[in-house]
């Protein structure tokens, strides 16, 4: 922690002339004697920081001073600028600005402040989930467990866990950690995670193993789903599963044969094509969208 607040201090007496100390304190959230301290660690590494008392005075870098831009390209630097700016859409806001306030005494020399790519990992429901996730990192740092309820095909069940990641894959994001009870590493997705609280039980963090970190191992094994679709649909299945996702049939219709997982979720997901899809295999699923199918026209005979 100290070490990201010289840095911090660093960047911002090479982005201003002169600063005091009680600005520093309150920027940096800590004492002035703190701050008096940091200045001094600076002068010992070498970085001529200069105090000027009386009327006037401040603290100011020795002019002529500057740090080695090499360290990072400009590409490097938007790379990073871009990311940490998407992790801003659901983190708090006061972190991603300090550490961009970081980077900007680089930045500034050698990066457009108008960055071409955008990144926004944010959700719909984006005032819930930073909470989620700002609660999730108090407890990974404090090793504390977490109890939630979780909401899923077949109903809803209640969990402790010793949490050890927040994962974003899939378009989502996710809770990785390890269930005492199932005695078994555990992925859930935070939409679906509700009541969340902290735990005053601790636990002893382990070593995740090589073979969990490949989360995609975390979900069920892929059944055989086989449906044709109506041409007036293609780009939707594109967006969601590449431009070679499918085959054309000698009548014009899209073939597409996947894999899924979640059942309800993929009957959902053809009924959203309304008449544009039809379902070939599994046959049970196929009657099961037939009837589903039946029960809507009747509410609406």
């Amino acid at each position: 922690m100290k070490l990201d607040r010289l840095l911090g201090i660093l960047t911002t007496l090479l982005k201003n002339d002169k600063v005091t100390a009680p600005y520093l304190a309150e920027k940096f959230e800590v004492s002035r004697r703190t701050i008096n301290r940091d200045i001094e660690a600076l002068c010992q590494a070498g970085i001529p920081v200069i105090t000027q008392q009386g009327s006037g005075g401040g603290i100011f870098i020795a002019e002529g001073y500057k740090l080695d831009k090499s360290l990072l390209t400009p590409d490097e630097l938007s790379g990073i600028i871009a990311a940490l700016k998407g992790i801003g859409t659901v983190m708090d806001k006061s972190y991603l600005e300090k550490t961009l306030d970081k980077l900007s005494a680089q930045k500034e020399a050698t990066v457009s402040l108008h960055e071409p790519v955008i990144i926004d990992l944010a959700s719909h429901y984006k005032g819930s989930l930073t909470e989620k996730i700002q609660l999730i990192k108090t407890a990974v740092y404090d090793t504390r467990l977490v109890e939630f309820d979780y909401y899923y095909e077949k109903g809803m069940t209640h969990r402790r866990l010793e949490p050890y990641l927040v994962v974003f894959q899939w378009t989502s994001w996710y809770l990785f950690g390890y269930c005492p009870k199932k005695k078994d590493w555990r992925l859930f997705k935070l939409m679906r995670l509700w009541d969340l609280s902290l735990c005053e039980e601790t636990f002893v963090p382990q070593e995740i193993p090589e073979e969990k970190k490949n989360f995609n191992e975390s979900l069920p094994d892929d059944k055989p789903l086989v449906a044709l679709f109506d041409p007036s649909v293609r780009y939707q299945l594109i967006e969601t599963y590449g431009p070679h996702c499918y085959t054309e049939t000698e009548d014009g219709l899209l073939r597409l044969e996947i894999g899924y997982t979640n059942r309800e979720y993929t009957i959902s997901w053809i009924l959203g094509f309304g008449d544009k899809a039809k379902v070939l295999k599994p046959i049970d699923m196929a009657k099961e969208i037939k009837k589903i199918a039946a029960e809507i026209y009747k509410k609406y005979s």
